[in-house]
């Protein structure tokens, strides 16, 4: 092998671990980075998680003080209409209990309505302005329902009607209550805009409410039980309290940002290794355009240089003709002359589009066999395999399909040491033509397969290693085809097959 082709595996080896060093150490280092995050988000939620709590608590204590108050003001409500009833209880001439007269004026916070048994409104307390002008009680309407009622009997069937509700500082207060148990639900969608969050039951099976989810994984209980299972298995569930809800579960997923930067060295490595392989590709397209125009320059030249030695041996072929020659001898110079014609047709054939005739490309193998088999070893004997193939026309340029034959023969003979045997078989099926071109020779690896038609690739002592990187040239560039190696043993023997499309 030479060393052309060593230099660039090992260069491709060094870039592919020069890719692989740069990812590991991303990979690396963004998992530190995901770790340190993921552990900020859990501290967050659970800070979160524990003001809620907080909060939930406040709430319960202040609801259990509210029904405490709620309590003492039916109470005060009650003492009222007691008041009441032993001041309608005394006669004219008694006088009325100071204490009795002190609970009715004491009350400056229960708005309060006196009627007699009829619903005819007596008087009024703490009631809103637009009650002061009311004569009797149904005229409340709707606001009626707002009250409560005690009776107050003052004389066998006699009685009057005390009408109470909580008061203001009361409705107001319930109402701030009210306002904080509905949002420190909400709370979980505003202290975590960032992270998708959901809080369960005791039993993890029902989703009391959620931020940052998608509503379709809440469409349906199978949708809500699949999040569930997927929270928990990204996170362990964090135990909290709620106010009448008793222990419930927050379960959350990673941020979208976490999500993300879990991908970013993924996404940068795609990127290193397209900027990698565009580099390469260029630079591989730069080397060959660089060698096509080697080839093609070597190739002219050549071509330009036996041009001049061809013209003089032709005229001494002539001249020796006329000297009356032994015509065997003048008939084997000007095979060669031919030869030479044919060699520098191909030359000059390499880099330019070259001209396809169709032609019987059996035919045109068993007339080029005939002429190599009496120019390499005698101990290689070259046969051919028609197989019944009658009609084998296909467009080729001949004296570049001709070199092509002759590089794989000659390889065959280099590989079998100049004595075996070359088999040359013509096959076809619907689509294709085949040209199977056997030898008995040394063989190669299954890993060279491909080496084989690199340039510079040989394991000859001698020789530029460019012979079957031409052959598949002229098969792939100029006839459309194939060219590559079918099968090989070690110490057997190697096929090498030329595929061409049919007409």
């Amino acid at each position: 092998m030479r060393r052309k082709i060593g230099s660039s595996k090992r260069w491709n080896w060094a870039l592919f671990i020069m890719a692989s060093i740069v990812f590991l150490a991303m990979i690396l280092y963004t998992n530190t980075l995901i770790n340190k995050i993921k552990i900020e988000e859990r501290r967050k939620v659970s800070v979160w998680a524990d003001a809620i709590t907080y909060k939930a608590n406040l709430v319960s204590h202040m609801e259990t003080f509210f029904e405490t108050i709620k309590i003492e003001e039916g109470k005060r409500a009650t003492l009222l209409a007691k008041a009441m009833q032993k001041t309608l209880e005394t006669s004219l001439d008694e006088e009325v209990p100071s204490l009795y007269l002190d609970i009715i004026s004491s009350n400056s916070t229960i708005p309060s309505i006196e009627t007699d048994k009829e619903g005819n409104i007596n008087w009024t307390a703490n009631a809103d302005q637009d009650i002061l002008n009311l004569k009797h009680i149904n005229e409340l309407g709707k606001k009626k329902s707002e009250f409560d009622s005690l009776i107050i009997n003052y004389y066998k069937d006699n009685y009057n009607i005390l009408y109470y509700k909580e008061s203001k500082i009361y409705t107001n207060l319930r109402t701030a209550i009210d306002n904080l148990i509905e949002s420190y639900l909400q709370e979980i969608v505003i202290n975590n805009a960032s992270v998708p969050v959901i809080v369960t039951n005791c039993s993890m099976k029902t989703i009391i409410t959620h931020g940052m989810v998608d509503s379709a994984d809440l469409a349906t209980p199978e949708a809500q039980n699949r999040l569930i299972k997927h929270f928990r298995s990204h996170h362990e569930p964090i135990k909290i309290e709620l106010h009448n809800l008793g222990y419930c579960y927050v379960l959350y997923d990673e941020s979208p940002l976490l999500t993300k930067l879990r991908y970013y060295p993924i996404v940068q490595y795609i990127i290193i290794i397209i900027f990698i392989m565009a580099g390469y590709l260029i630079l591989s397209f730069a080397r060959r355009s660089e060698q096509n125009q080697v080839w093609v320059g070597m190739s002219k030249e050549t071509a330009h240089q036996l041009g001049t030695p061809l013209s003089s041996l032709l005229a001494w072929s002539e001249l020796l003709k006329e000297q009356e020659v032994d015509p065997t001898i003048i008939k084997e110079i000007d095979k060669d002359v031919y030869r030479l014609e044919t060699i520098a047709q191909r030359f000059s054939k390499i880099g330019s589009e070259p001209e396809l005739v169709v032609e019987n490309v059996a035919t045109v193998i068993e007339e080029f066999v005939e002429y190599l088999q009496s120019r390499i070893s005698s101990k290689v004997t070259i046969k051919i395999n028609r197989n019944n193939l009658t009609n084998f026309s296909l467009p080729i340029n001949k004296y570049l399909f001709e070199w092509v034959i002759e590089n794989l023969c000659k390889n065959s003979v280099d590989a079998m040491d100049g004595n075996g045997v070359i088999i040359i078989d013509l096959l076809e099926d619907e689509k294709h033509f085949y040209i199977d071109v056997s030898d008995t020779g040394k063989g190669i690896s299954s890993n060279e397969f491909s080496l084989v038609f690199k340039p510079g690739y040989t394991k000859k002592k001698r020789g530029w290693g460019l012979g079957l990187t031409l052959a598949k040239r002229i098969i792939q560039q100029y006839h459309k085809g194939k060219l590559f190696v079918k099968s090989s043993v070690i110490g057997r023997g190697t096929v090498m097959r030329i595929q061409l499309k049919k007409l």
